[in-house]
């Protein structure tokens, strides 16, 4: 499902500029003039980032945030002229997770709200039919027990994970978890997803094998 991203700014065009860069990397917009109609569209639809505006009619951007905190961690990135660093540890300090400021480069807001969320989804906790991976902590569980994996088995878990129902070939995954300097056989893959598949006990066929090509991680959460 496609991310959405609310613009809150009382100039249209700016609007229009950003929605346009969000849109081509796959993210559904929705707009609002003010703060007030911003948390009429927070009330009635599901938001999953705000970029927000200060000096706006109505209700400006301190408050906004202010009342999105009261009722949501979504983030909140602050798009504002207000380049003081006062005004900026001001919105971290009511809860923004990102500040820019104005002239901005719409592609670096786009990178900034890639990032924003590529952080997000690594520290969400994945959990499939009594398997539970906390990538903040680095743990895995099963059934409330922790497995005792070594950093690389847990990496690659993670990745398998992240990417659930693709295929990855093995150069893939060589490449990701060992990183692209890495210069070791492929098997070193193999060696390593046979040794987690021992530890995942019955939660092992998750990691399923596409022969001649790579793995897959498949589970019912």
């Amino acid at each position: 499902m496609n991310k959405t991203v609310l613009i809150v700014d009382d100039e249209s065009r700016l609007r229009k500029l950003v929605a346009d860069f969000l849109s081509r990397e796959g993210y559904a917009i929705l707009e609002a003039e003010n703060g007030r109609i911003a948390l009429d569209v927070l009330d009635r639809a599901a938001v999953d980032l705000v970029i927000l505006d200060v000096m706006m009619p109505e209700q400006d951007g301190w408050t906004v945030c202010r009342e999105i905190r009261k009722k949501s961690n979504i983030p909140v990135i602050m798009l504002t002229a207000r380049g003081e660093e006062i005004d900026q540890l001001f919105a971290f300090e009511i809860g923004a997770d990102e500040y820019i400021t104005k002239p901005f480069s719409p592609k670096i807001l786009t990178a900034r709200v890639n990032s924003l969320f590529r952080r997000l989804d690594r520290d969400k906790q994945f959990s499939y039919d009594g398997l539970t991976i906390d990538p903040t902590a680095r743990q895995v569980l099963i059934a409330n027990q922790f497995l005792d994996l070594s950093p690389k088995e847990y990496d690659l878990l993670i990745y398998l994970a992240e990417n659930k129902g693709k295929a990855l070939s093995r150069q893939q995954i060589l490449d990701h978890v060992w990183d692209y300097e890495y210069f070791g056989d492929l098997r070193t893959v193999d060696t390593h997803i046979n040794r987690l598949r021992a530890k995942l006990q019955d939660k092992h066929t998750f990691i399923q094998t596409i022969r001649g090509y790579g793995y897959r991680f498949e589970a019912a959460k």
